[in-house]
């Protein structure tokens, strides 16, 4: 395991704690004691996989991270690769979202797990039970699906409105489209 360690402009990627030492030593704004060097080959020999930061002074910090890569460069592309997998990640929520959307008029069969407030008269405290509620329905689009059973769960009279409703996204709202 390497150590990536940057502070400010100054960063290198080591394959020794001694190097990571030595880089440390030579910047003038950081004081190297025993302390921080026994600090240092705790966390490089040690099992924890955070980064730990270092203070240096006032509001100053350097940052220690342990990584595979073997140099600067395939350092940050990694780094690179993890933002690049965010925004495809953005893009598949966004995708997700557009679908529920559709317009796509038809009868739906859907379920949705809900969790029932039941409140018991002889504490008048309340008990939480899990409730599974199908229908087929007509509807626009998913969205419109869903929508369609909360409000329909929220007029109920023998539904408490305290009820907890699961959100569209969740696995306790599944649905199939059967057509027109």
């Amino acid at each position: 395991m390497n150590l990536y360690i940057r502070y400010f402009d100054s960063e290198v990627v080591v394959d020794d704690v001694n190097k990571a030492i030595d880089f440390l030593a030579s910047i003038p704004e950081i004081d190297m004691d025993e302390f921080l060097s026994n600090d240092l080959i705790q966390y490089y020999h040690g099992n924890m996989p955070y980064p730990k930061r270092y203070k240096v002074r006032g509001r100053n910090y350097f940052i220690v991270i342990k990584t595979p890569a073997a140099t600067l460069e395939e350092f940050k592309a990694n780094a690179n690769s993890t933002r690049a997998n965010k925004i495809n990640n953005q893009e598949r929520k966004e995708q997700e979202e557009r679908e529920l959307r559709t317009f796509q008029p038809g009868w739906y069969d859907a379920t949705m797990m809900f969790r029932r407030v039941v409140p018991m008269p002889q504490d008048g405290k309340c008990q939480y039970f899990d409730t599974d509620f199908r229908v087929r329905l007509k509807a626009c689009s998913i969205q419109d699906c869903y929508d369609r059973i909360c409000d329909h769960l929220r007029n109920r009279y023998d539904v408490d409105p305290r009820s907890q409703l699961p959100s569209i996204k969740g696995k306790n709202f599944t649905f199939q489209y059967l057509g027109m």
